[in-house]
């Protein structure tokens, strides 16, 4: 009895002197808890203003925000080619920058057809000189050039990096890298002289975070994304906007490690996805373009580099 009635007073004791101690992290726990409501509060907002907001509030044409033509390099990718459509919808027609003609003819040719606008198709192989800027340069002599889109070429299955022949590997750094910088750098002057236009680079969501099997996909999108953002740095202010396009899986689209699966709410149809990208252009200048995707990337960021890693090795093991 006597051990109990000690037991009690030394507990009064200890929690006399941690009383001022206890408020103190009640305070400490009431601001954290603060502000992370703040931010979830925040982003709610973003995710408001950025993906629904410009779908609901009319707003200019497109041709008149930024110009009457648009020139797309990588439109093989079928992201590419329906963000394409969809501004060949608003009515801005296209100039298809391409190494193979074959799969573009006919997306020219319905583009054309199916929203009367002008679609041009140039054959420019970078690989081997420069003269395939000289072509780009000639077919938008003239024209109010007001889009340029880039897009990443997406990686045909997960490799590690010394599995990837050494000529597969500087193709995919040559035109992900080299030809999309050097794009940007001939559509530019033009956009500069009118102070107005859009340059939209699509790369991938795998910038967030490394993936396994996924070395070159993950650097050129990290590329293309910081690329972007220091872009828009620049000319932001001389009324080119730059935007950087981070989506992830998109149904049809080897853009993620597992794109069989079929269409849904987390993998969009491509020209789904680029409705709902088309719509940003203008707001945000770094999106995943979607906004489920923009959860799921919000999601990716939170988590810790170290659980990633462990839970990326347990998956392949």
């Amino acid at each position: 009895m006597a051990s109990v009635d000690s037991f009690q007073l030394l507990y009064g004791e200890i929690s006399r002197s941690c009383n001022p101690y206890f408020e103190t992290l009640a305070l400490i726990g009431a601001l954290y808890a603060a502000r992370r409501a703040v931010i979830l509060l925040r982003d709610c907002c973003t995710l408001v203003r950025v993906h629904f907001l410009p779908r609901i509030i009319p707003s200019k044409k497109l041709t008149q925000r930024f110009g009457d033509w648009a020139v797309v390099y990588g439109a093989a990718e079928p992201v590419a080619k329906a963000y394409a459509e969809e501004l060949a919808r608003h009515g801005v027609s296209i100039i298809f920058v391409t190494r193979d003609d074959s799969s573009i003819r006919g997306t020219a040719a319905t583009v054309s057809q199916s929203y009367g606008v002008e679609a041009v198709v140039i054959l420019a192989d970078f690989s081997l000189d420069q003269a395939a800027g000289n072509l780009i340069k000639e077919a938008m002599r003239g024209k109010d050039i007001g889009f340029l889109v880039n897009c990443v070429e997406a990686v045909a299955s997960p490799q590690s990096l010394v599995e990837m022949p050494e000529q597969s590997l500087l193709d995919l750094v040559n035109k992900n890298v080299a030809v999309a910088t050097l794009m940007t750098r001939l559509v530019l002057p033009g956009m500069l002289e009118r102070s107005r236009g859009a340059v939209v680079n699509i790369s991938s969501g795998a910038c967030a975070k490394p993936l396994p099997g996924r070395v070159t996909l993950t650097a050129a999108t990290g590329y293309m994304d910081h690329f972007s953002r220091a872009l828009h740095l620049e000319y932001s202010g001389k009324g080119i906007f730059v935007q950087s396009l981070t989506p992830f899986q998109i149904a049809s689209s080897e853009r993620q490690p597992s794109s069989s699966s079929p269409p849904g709410w987390f993998v969009p149809k491509p020209e789904v996805y680029a409705r709902h990208a088309v719509s940003t252009l203008g707001v945000s200048n770094r999106t995943t373009g979607y906004w489920p995707h923009t959860l799921q990337y919000g999601l990716m960021t939170r988590i810790p580099e170290w659980i990633w890693v462990l839970g990326s090795r347990v998956l392949i093991s």
